[in-house]
């Protein structure tokens, strides 16, 4: 009984005893806790709301216009020449005498080149006296027929003898039309020696020199090229081939050709179009003229064309930076009461920087610059431009600037600050109480 006693008093001491010792250690460590927990929750619940909501976008906005858009064709042409002709002689001969100089500028008809005409010389010559004795044939046989005649009248000869004296003229008549011919045909090689510039243009390189033997049309003497006026060759899209046929129907539409090299820009027409389309490429070829007083186009060179082949009257125009290509199509953002909505267009054509579209209405604001960071239902700011807002940026910068550096904690803190703040004070309480026995 004293030994069951005994063990029952030590029981209650060791169970007393762990009552104590767990009290002990819970009270330190729920304070801490309770007071950590209370001031962070309370300054984390406005850092999540605050991230909850997107900030509203800048972003700068314009009008849609609505106007008339010409519909540019553009290519990239080779100049041309419109006519370019290898000068050649036409007979075999030895050159006498060249009357031009390499890169002269000559006229229709100028002479050229002086050939050895010796032989075809003595050929005319020749001819023209065969000419000379046929004619003094032909001029005896009429006069014997005028004898028969006579003494046909007068019972001496025959008919016979008449028929013969008018068969001998007619053959005369004819031999001396041959003879004339002949005369002719001579002349025309002995114009063959005198070799003339076939159109006016610039003469280029003289192959063949006083001396020179050259072989009936074999050798190039010289090749000239017309300069003024110069055609322009590019191609035309099919796409584009009725509005381009219709403008070559109506006298030609105004073509404009830049150099490559930024060295001018030159109007001329559109002169020709091609009658099939190259199936490999799917254009027409089209040929431009353009008057080139000063040759500042020359053959080979690169140009751009631009072609105005349609306009399109009263499209919605907006600036093309502001439609965007999405998976789906084109796409605008429209701002409506500080909201941007998503507005899928369709793009009817653009260029030099404009885009001519369907889905908008004329003076409804298009977000602009900024776009890229829109989201449908966005909410935004609109701003001015750049160069509007330049000033008027700066000097409130530098306010903001100079207030938060005098001011220090005077104004009021922004959610983020008091957030962080908030975050801070629970930290270093219990540094503190940590830091206690």
């Amino acid at each position: 009984m004293k030994s069951s006693h005994r063990f029952s008093v030590m029981a209650c001491v060791v169970a007393a005893l762990g009552t104590v010792a767990l009290g002990g250690c819970s009270k330190p460590s729920d304070t801490p806790a309770s007071a950590a927990s209370g001031p962070a929750a309370q300054a984390s619940a406005p850092a999540k709301g605050a991230s909850a909501a997107s900030p509203p976008v800048s972003i700068t906005t314009v009008k849609a216009k609505k106007r008339d858009l010409a519909v540019n064709l553009k290519a990239t042409g080779t100049v041309v020449p419109l006519t370019v002709v290898d000068v050649k002689a036409q007979v075999t001969s030895t050159v006498r005498q060249v009357h031009f100089k390499e890169g002269q500028f000559v006229k229709a008809g100028q002479l050229l080149f002086t050939l050895d005409a010796r032989t075809e010389e003595a050929n005319l010559n020749k001819a023209q006296a065969q000419l000379a004795k046929d004619r003094v044939s032909l001029a005896d046989a009429k006069r014997q027929l005028e004898r028969a005649k006579q003494l046909l009248a007068q019972n001496f000869v025959s008919q016979v003898a008449v028929d013969t004296a008018q068969t001998q003229v007619d053959s005369w008549s004819a031999t001396l039309v041959a003879d004339e011919a002949a005369v002719a045909a001579a002349k025309v090689t002995m114009s063959y020696s005198r070799i003339s510039a076939p159109h006016s243009g610039r003469a280029g390189a003289v192959n063949v020199f006083a001396g020179s033997a050259v072989l009936a049309n074999q050798t190039t003497l010289v090749t000239v090229t017309q300069l003024d006026p110069i055609g322009v060759a590019f191609n035309v899209p099919q796409r584009d081939l009725s509005s381009a046929l219709a403008a070559l129907k109506d006298g030609g539409a105004q073509v404009s050709a830049t150099l490559a090299d930024g060295g001018g820009s030159f109007k001329g027409r559109l002169q020709f179009m091609d009658n099939a389309v190259d199936a490999s490429s799917g254009t027409v070829k089209a040929k431009a003229v353009f008057a080139n007083p000063e040759s500042q186009l020359w053959p080979g060179a690169f140009v751009e064309v631009a072609q105005t082949v349609n306009t399109l009257k009263d499209v919605v125009v907006v600036p093309q930076p502001a439609v965007i290509q999405s998976i789906r199509g084109p796409i605008v953002y429209v701002v409506v009461n500080g909201v941007a909505t998503l507005r899928p267009v369709k793009l009817l054509h653009a260029d030099a920087g404009d885009a001519a579209i369907s889905g908008v209405k004329p003076g409804e604001d298009v977000a602009l610059d900024g776009r890229q960071n829109l989201r449908p239902n966005a909410a935004v700011v609109v701003r001015a431009p750049a160069s509007a807002a330049s000033g008027a940026g700066k000097g409130m910068g530098l306010g903001k600037a100079a207030g938060a550096g005098a001011g220090g904690g005077g104004g009021a803190a922004s959610p983020a600050d008091a957030s962080a703040q908030a975050a801070d004070a629970p930290a270093s309480g219990m540094g503190k109480k940590s830091s206690q026995p």
